[in-house]
């Protein structure tokens, strides 16, 4: 089966695009042809020229459309998997799929298709004004982008794509990675019978072997959303607890008062100094303030046994899930007293830690492991071509 992997990159290497190169290696490794068509915006976004083509291709890349034209008729894949379309693929081109006759699978890695910022998120907190009224004037009215040009840009590619039903009429099949993001393009409009839900996925990287860590672990970006700060407030309360944090190097502005001793801060690091990482820590938090997809950071954790802490809403509770099925703890969002608590029984309770991690691993294997995942993949294309 030849299968292109569509994909607009973002400036950074991102989350999106780690799940993307393990849709192609994973295809590849089960025998299928591979093709990408991915574009750029990196280095774009600096320069008022760079903005002002972001802006126009977002709603119609005539370069996109015309190079992805000319893509399908030299590679002739059976199934198209699309990522992200913007700015310089845009929505435009579904319709050249379309028009070739092959079928088209979305892999929804965000809210994008609802929220012109993709994120659900106003001023570092949940935000469903656009779902709720049926249009995206909200990103203007709120100025969600924090730039008037931006948050226009956004507003108005979202409008077109909507008003053209780009997606409505071009899409076969949305993958969703959890149930909450299904229910929102429900809620939204989007067939429901042409919804899905296929997780992210990784490979084992090892047999689970149980060990009770030396620190709670963070990995991710420093912002405000993400919820970092709340645990500089308790790690400064709990000198007892070391904290360990993953991501972009640290710089002063980001958190103006004293880093307490007991937090270190890591920066990037490269796949195996993360692999130690996640082996060597004792616990994952993920202390989002804001709605997520499913962190690739949840995923490497699990991967390796670990017990997860998480926000009470969005997708958590498919991924860390409650009862007896639990593999860690969900904290009432943005609520620094519940998190804490949760921070100490886990820490000061061994047997937990090794009860929630058994369980963590095991749910990894049964439902997350690339060859389980792999599976339902090639079902969904098998279907699709039949």
């Amino acid at each position: 089966m030849k299968v292109l992997i569509i994909h607009n990159e973002y400036g950074k290497y991102s989350g999106e695009e780690a799940v993307v190169d393990q849709m192609g290696q994973m295809l590849q490794n089960n025998g299928h042809e591979v093709g990408f068509f991915r574009r750029t915006t990196a280095g774009l976004r600096e320069s008022l020229t760079g903005q002002v083509k972001v802006f126009f291709s977002g709603i119609y890349s005539y370069q996109g459309v015309h190079e992805l034209r000319k893509e399908l008729k030299r590679f002739c894949p059976d199934v198209i998997n699309i990522h992200n379309l913007y700015p310089f693929i845009s929505p435009a081109a579904l319709f050249e799929c379309k028009a070739a006759k092959i079928p088209v699978v979305m892999t929804v890695h965000n809210y994008r298709l609802i929220c012109p910022t993709g994120l659900f998120m106003r001023d570092g907190k949940p935000c469903e004004h656009c779902l709720e009224h049926k249009n995206e004037w909200g990103c203007i009215r709120f100025n969600c982008e924090g730039s008037r040009l931006k948050s226009v840009a956004y507003a108005l590619r979202g409008y077109v794509a909507r008003k053209w039903r780009a997606y409505h009429q071009n899409v076969d099949r949305y993958i969703c990675l959890t149930s909450f993001q299904k229910s929102k393009l429900i809620q939204a409009g989007f067939d429901e019978e042409k919804i899905a839900v296929i997780p992210n996925s990784i490979n084992t990287p090892g047999p689970y072997e149980p060990a009770t860590g030396n620190y709670v672990a963070y990995s991710g970006r420093f912002s405000y959303e993400k919820g970092w700060d709340m645990l500089i407030d308790i790690a400064r309360k709990h000198p007892e607890i070391s904290f360990c944090l993953a991501g972009q190097k640290m710089e002063a502005h980001l958190h103006p008062v004293p880093i307490p001793a007991n937090v270190v801060f890591r920066g990037f690091l490269d796949k195996q100094e993360m692999a130690d990482f996640y082996r060597n820590a004792r616990f994952l938090i993920v202390p989002s303030r804001v709605y997520e997809g499913f962190p690739l950071s949840l995923l490497e954790a699990i991967s390796w046994g670990k017990p997860i802490i998480a926000p009470n809403h969005a997708g958590f509770h498919d991924i860390v899930g409650s009862g007896d099925e639990a593999i860690g703890y969900l904290f009432t969002p943005g609520d620094i007293n519940d998190l804490e608590a949760k921070i100490t029984i886990l820490w000061n309770n061994p047997h937990l830690t090794w009860y929630y991690g058994r369980k963590s691993f095991a749910k990894f294997t049964a439902f997350y492991e690339s060859t389980v995942v792999y599976q339902q993949w090639n079902s969904l294309f098998t279907s699709l071509l039949k």
